[in-house]
């Protein structure tokens, strides 16, 4: 019988995609395993993964997907990015049966080695255990914000309010810059929400397993890694061996005639001269945030292409509207797109991001501080404008500034407005000053070492060895 790895993602885009990036990078270079991954059904629109699946499963025979069936969810048609970790929980709760059969299954045919899972499949642990299957976790995001989610069960004995009441409060971490309290991610704010719960669980739960899977590398986050490594971030806890394998990014991106319109107007800009917006799969603004974008790029003279999204059904220009399918135009300022059309190019909804990151003519980029786009701008050397939305993303803007040096902030208002002033001056800082002059040299510097951890004997590729060994693989 061959040796299974079994992979558990949850469906959304950034954690599948991630996740089957590193069953590809473990087939790879240990080619004794096979994958398999099973994929619960999204209650939500996930066109983009059936097609990356599609393709994956054509090029490569030997990754297996099964697709677990419904399960019935409160019906949201349109669910907004920080209702998204509680959905995930609760799906992968109401999977256990369904998840039980299927590595009945997989198990009849091949000797399950190892069970890694995502943060938010962490209810599957028990269908794990049951069946004596060692479970590893996969970690999607960086060191720094692992280390505050295994140190967080410390942080809950220790208060007795509520995150979101404490604001400016510093919290501390082994190895890790401070986060005030506020920026922490937003699950973690309300010690009376089901999420809540949900993140202590997991975070303890992670202390117990086989081993973490983290997409980072050493040089780019050194001190967390070293603190993750000798156990500081879970005090009286065990702490399971850590490998950091990154970076994990996808390599393939879908076709579309719109890609190849962009990319050649790409070709006919100057050598780093270019400003990329993108705000991953989520990111949304209402009009009133578009236009101050938009003016704020229009004064700040630079060339820009910027990947704009139709604002949310609530919007009170889509409502006006009542079209399905408006024009970007309706939600900018007039002429804008003729004033700008010289040095400015708008995309509807969605670009190759990691082929526009590559391309010569990048200059910059503002992100929402999504940790695989942080890690397709390093891998091409690009530096970051941090202007986060959810999730783990207002830590994560905290350590690209102010502990890898790769970024310079976008300060937003209480009410989480970014003002055309404020964009304005940051993109300046970023594209024509001393400050991003070092910005850039940093990026550079942490884009070499990319490379480096994951070329033979780069302390990515021994990690990923080590990994690989303790799956009962044969070491190489």
């Amino acid at each position: 019988m061959e040796g299974a790895i079994v992979l558990y993602p949850c469906p959304g885009s950034g954690h599948l995609v991630s996740m089957v990036e590193l069953g590809k990078l473990i087939l790879s270079n240990h080619s004794s395993f096979s994958i398999s991954v099973i994929i619960p059904t999204a209650p939500f629109e996930a066109a983009a993964t059936h097609d990356y699946i599609a393709a994956v499963s054509a090029a490569i025979p030997s990754i297996t997907f099964y697709h677990l069936p419904p399960v019935s969810l409160p019906q949201n048609a349109y669910y907004t990015a920080k209702e998204f970790p509680a959905v995930l929980y609760q799906l992968c709760q109401l999977n256990n049966p369904n998840l039980h059969e299927t590595l009945l299954a997989i198990s009849s045919r091949s000797k399950i080695k190892a069970f890694v899972i995502d943060l938010f499949c962490n209810e599957s642990l028990q269908v794990s255990s049951n069946l004596n299957i060692p479970t590893y976790y996969y970690f999607t995001s960086g060191a720094n914000c692992l280390s505050y989610i295994i140190y967080f069960p410390k942080i809950h004995r220790g208060l007795t309010k509520n995150l979101k009441d404490l604001e400016d409060m510093k919290i501390n971490v082994p190895g890790s810059p401070s986060v005030r309290a506020k920026d922490m991610p937003e699950p973690l704010l309300d010690r009376a929400k089901y999420v809540y719960q949900c993140f202590v669980d997991s975070a303890l739960d992670m202390t117990k397993s086989s081993g973490i899977i983290v997409n980072s590398f050493e040089l780019l986050e050194e001190r967390a890694c070293r603190a993750l490594a000798n156990g500081e971030c879970a005090p009286g806890d065990s702490m399971p061996p850590v490998y950091f394998i990154g970076p994990v990014v996808s390599e393939k991106e879908k076709d579309s005639e719109q890609i190849h319109e962009c990319l050649s107007w790409l070709d006919s800009q100057p050598s780093q001269s270019l400003l990329f917006l993108c705000f991953g799969s989520l990111g949304v603004f209402y009009t009133e945030q578009l236009k101050e974008i938009a003016i704020g790029l229009e004064r700040s003279g630079v060339r820009f292409l910027w990947v704009v999204r139709t604002p949310p059904p609530n919007d009170e220009t889509v409502r006006k509207l009542a079209e399905t399918d408006p024009s970007i135009e309706s939600f900018l300022p007039e002429g804008f797109s003729e004033r700008t059309k010289d040095r400015g190019y708008l995309v509807k909804s969605w670009a190759p991001q990691k082929a526009i990151l590559s391309h010569d003519s990048m200059g910059g980029f503002v992100t929402h501080c999504g940790w695989n786009s942080i890690l397709e701008a390093v891998c091409a050397g690009v530096p970051m404008l941090a202007w986060p939305l959810y999730a783990e993303q207002k830590m994560n803007k905290t350590f690209l500034v102010e502990e890898m040096k790769i970024a310079l902030p976008v300060d937003a208002s209480d009410e989480g407005l970014v003002s055309a002033i404020e964009l304005e001056k940051r993109v300046s800082e970023l594209m024509g000053s001393d400050k991003g002059k070092a910005v850039r040299e940093r990026v550079k510097a942490m884009k070499e070492g990319a490379a480096a951890a994951a070329r033979e004997g780069g302390s990515s590729r021994v990690a990923l060895a080590k990994l690989a060994e303790s799956f009962g693989g044969v070491p190489t």
